[in-house]
């Protein structure tokens, strides 16, 4: 990886970090979801750089891809515990972080996610697999007296896009991927009461262009104008105008030129912590990208 690549990843989770840290301190019993999360989406845009998926925004049990919709009523409640996952992006050099904030009674799940996270980045260096990094983070989560959550991962990132190879998982493996000097990575432990797995629910507010294919209807035509400057990175529905935007979205899922991103969740009344770094792996250990302080 280049320096000047090095320096855009640097950057961009520099500005994710004060992002994720301004946003945490919004959240507060009372508080208006829809407010959080486009008062925190605005603060990315604010320094220049683009927003590299919308803001997930998750609730309790649920563990990832929620975020607010257009006309959004929630508010925050006292108990709840609110998993913030944002994505900065420099000339496509993106920087994805994650925490929990803690409205009450939950500090030893919010820790056990922290603590794998910590675990897993002291152990990463050229040579070691994603399976001994997976392992690292179950073995600290279970001895927490929670469960990782199995079937979420960490992965890799490459310019524009969010999800490559290597998959870092959440549990121990044999093998899998093997570190090399220049990867850039996400870790992303999740930590939980119930199940240690997570399924789709039915309410969809995140997408993403998979395809380009010709399209008749004028209004998936408008979004697929709208979304072309992502370069395929992920979007909200809240993001696009909403006249018959249900008929054009489904539409564009069904001829395979975007894919939904369902909100994931354990079983009803568990909570779900999260924590997640970017790092670049060096010659002798990595570069924590969006590290704050």
């Amino acid at each position: 990886m280049k320096d000047e690549e090095i320096e855009q990843y640097l950057e961009a989770g520099r500005i994710a970090a004060r992002t994720l840290h301004a946003g945490a301190a919004m959240v507060k019993p009372g508080r208006s979801v829809l407010e959080v999360v486009d008062g925190i989406e605005a603060m990315i845009l604010e320094t220049g750089a683009e927003i590299a998926f919308p803001l997930n925004l998750s609730f309790n049990e649920d563990a990832a891809h929620d975020t607010a919709s257009a006309g959004d009523e929630r508010t925050f409640s006292a108990g709840d515990l609110i998993k913030l996952d944002l994505g900065v992006a420099l000339d496509g050099r993106i920087a994805d972080t994650a925490l929990s904030v803690d409205l009450g009674g939950h500090d030893a799940l919010v820790a056990a996610s922290a603590a794998a996270l910590d675990r897993a980045i002291a152990l990463v260096r050229p040579g070691v697999t994603a399976g001994e990094l997976g392992g690292a983070i179950q073995a600290e989560i279970e001895g927490r007296g929670f469960l990782p959550v199995a079937n979420l991962t960490g992965h890799g990132l490459a310019p524009y896009q969010i999800h490559t190879a290597p998959t870092i998982p959440n549990v121990g493996i044999a093998g899998g991927a093997v570190l090399e000097e220049g990867m850039a990575i996400a870790i992303e432990p999740f930590a939980t009461t119930g199940s240690g797995r997570v399924s789709d629910r039915m309410r969809t507010e995140i997408y993403q262009q998979i395809a380009v294919k010709p399209v008749r209807l004028p209004s998936a035509k408008r979004i697929l104008n709208q979304i072309r400057e992502r370069r395929g990175m992920p979007f909200s529905r809240r993001w696009l105008p909403q006249e018959k935007v249900d008929l054009a979205l489904s539409t564009l899922l069904k001829g395979g030129v975007l894919h939904g991103y369902p909100v994931l969740h354990d079983v009803a009344g568990s909570f779900v912590s999260q924590a997640e770094h970017t790092l670049i792996v060096t010659a002798d250990g990595c570069i924590v990208t969006t590290h704050h302080g």
